[in-house]
């Protein structure tokens, strides 16, 4: 995959404003934990900025893949990982299915005003008692007359204590469990104010990604029309697990920027710490490390881009997308963490930018699905476990 120059335009147009209007006020959304995103979302929606691979007829620009991989690379220019991740939501996680398989009517309800930036949007898959296994999912819709009738809870749910809607995976029938469930659109606010039976039940308070709002939902007898479910009923597991590969890439390329600016942070503090006659740079393993880290980044880049081209041309890229998810998982762990070695002291301090990114990039070997389901997915893929047969 080559950037071409109207990529780079809109990663122009996107780095210019997160430089205007992100960046000057992350220490008080990361102090906050939270930030008005209804605020930044209407600005990206102005700019044309959240829809980009989606339909024209809708507000999006009709652009393929590669352009949503081209912003969440220039989102890494952001200097904390909570309001990148929270875009991502918005654009990569919870719109596709709507997109994909909504009707008419549930996209111009719902996917309209999430491309202009006037909806918030959040993706309700997690649950406390399931999280990788996403067929483990409890949460219930019974049907009754034209609505459905929601009981659950959903958790880890970025952009919940704001979102104005939720694609929410939820049981609508009996029988086996990859083939029960279905995508619902869940209106969680009308007027700013919660719809009845939902409940924010906790804000939940995490070591990175403060200024991402997370919640703890609860529904009791939520009433939502069946009209408002996406696609097919019981097909709601094989959509998901279609969303999943967009965020799975999403989550690689949003970090190839950040992951090459910890090490430059690093080299240029590097160059100036003076260390025993000498500064840190001129310590043969400081470089040796640095230089080792800079090629596993590239590395990334060019597995991403590998599986972003199979992805446009509509090819399978369940496996690459599987690797690139799992090496960015590590790297996030790996870079922050040689990085902030070197910083020493300093290091250990919450203002610096690699200690924020050592506590923020924590969160990709989890979310998204864990290296451990990542690995599983591999070694199906490699033939060398076996596949569960269909039930």
């Amino acid at each position: 995959m080559q950037y071409t120059h109207e990529h780079q335009e809109i990663q122009k147009t996107l780095k210019r404003f997160i430089d205007e209007e992100i960046n000057p006020h992350v220490d008080e959304w990361e102090a906050a934990e939270i930030f008005p995103a209804h605020q930044v979302f209407k600005r990206l929606g102005e700019l044309g900025l959240l829809g980009l691979c989606k339909p024209e007829e809708y507000g999006g620009a009709g652009l393929d893949y590669s352009y949503s991989m081209a912003m969440a690379e220039a989102l890494g220019h952001t200097h904390c990982g909570g309001v990148p991740m929270a875009i991502g939501v918005q654009t990569d996680m919870a719109t596709p299915a709507l997109a994909r398989f909504g009707s008419d009517e549930l996209k111009k309800q719902f996917l309209v005003p999430a491309i202009t930036g006037e909806m918030v949007a959040c993706i309700g898959v997690s649950e406390p008692g399931a999280g990788s296994d996403v067929s483990g999912v409890k949460s219930r819709a019974r049907k009754d007359g034209d609505d459905y009738v929601i009981t659950g809870q959903k958790m880890w749910i970025t952009n919940s204590l704001q979102a104005d809607w939720m694609c929410m995976l939820v049981n609508t029938g009996e029988g086996p469990v990859h083939r029960n469930k279905s995508l619902v659109i869940v209106p969680m606010r009308e007027n700013g104010k919660l719809v009845k039976g939902i409940e924010v039940a906790q804000k939940i308070r995490k070591i990175g990604m403060h200024s991402s709002d997370t919640g703890l939902i609860y529904f009791d007898e939520v009433r939502v029309p069946q009209r408002y479910r996406i696609g097919e009923e019981g097909q709601g597991f094989v959509y998901q697990m279609q969303q999943f590969q967009e965020e799975r890439l999403w989550a690689a390329a949003s970090s190839l920027l950040s992951l090459n600016y910890c090490i430059d942070w690093t080299i240029e503090w590097a160059q100036e710490r003076k260390l025993f006659g000498a500064t840190l740079a001129d310590q043969q393993w400081v470089q040796f490390k640095l230089a080792e880290l800079k090629t596993e980044v590239e590395a990334l880049r060019a597995l991403t881009y590998r599986a972003c081209d199979l992805y446009v041309q509509g090819q399978d890229m369940l496996e690459l997308a599987s690797m690139a998810k799992l090496k960015v998982g590590r790297l996030m762990r790996q870079v922050p963490d040689t990085c902030l070695q070197f910083w020493g002291g300093m290091g250990y301090t919450l203002e610096n930018k690699v200690s924020r990114m050592f506590r923020d990039g924590r969160l990709a070997s989890i979310g998204g699905g864990a290296d451990e389901v990542m690995l599983g997915i591999l070694a199906k893929t490699m033939g060398i476990a076996k596949r569960p047969m269909p039930s």
